[in-house]
């Protein structure tokens, strides 16, 4: 994969992060960048259990908001850089802006532009990049505006993802379909 981005999507439990870890597990120095943030018991665990899972010789960098600031100073020293996932940090970073910022529009601008900082990482490193998302797009209507907000910010950063990409799989039932494939 040598300096590619590759970027996997799909639903909740579709596969994502286990296909994102076995791309991963063929680079030699591996930066695992989690997005999580344990706010309550139920997602401690969980955060628990993937760190469990995760191989030793890894390295993790936990960081819920500032992704490219945290992922500029150190993403060379890897040949192998995996988020997972972008779902909860545009989550985080929408929670983080409400209260400072009232239209969801600026909201999702911001986020956006947090987005074009992360490729802009992303094309500067030499490392394979492995980023895991949630397909938001393809169930009901949220019926908040917080949701909405939510599934419309998240909708356009995977679109902005996938555009700078080489390879796009997207998930299902723990099979990854291939919708972009390096030339």
């Amino acid at each position: 994969m040598s300096g590619a981005l590759t970027f996997i999507v799909g639903g909740a439990r579709s596969g994502k992060s286990t296909h994102a870890e076995q791309l991963a597990a063929r680079g030699a120095r591996v930066l695992y960048a989690a997005t999580a943030e344990g706010r309550d018991e139920e997602m401690r665990r969980r955060i628990a259990a993937h760190r469990a899972a995760r191989p030793g010789h890894w390295d993790t960098l936990e960081e819920p908001l500032d992704l490219a600031g945290a992922l500029r100073p150190i993403h060379h020293r890897y040949n192998t850089v995996l988020i997972d996932c972008l779902t909860l940090w545009v989550s985080n970073l929408l929670l983080d802006l409400q209260p400072r910022v009232a239209d969801e529009d600026r909201s999702e601008e911001r986020i956006l532009l947090e987005t074009s900082k992360l490729l802009a990482v992303v094309k500067a490193s030499h490392a394979d990049w492995i980023v895991v998302s949630n397909e938001v797009g393809l169930g009901v209507v949220p019926p908040s505006p917080l949701g909405r907000a939510f599934r419309d910010a998240l909708g356009r950063v995977n679109q902005l993802v996938a555009a700078a990409a080489s390879e796009v799989y997207l998930m299902v039932a723990g099979l990854p379909l291939p919708v972009r494939k390096a030339q």
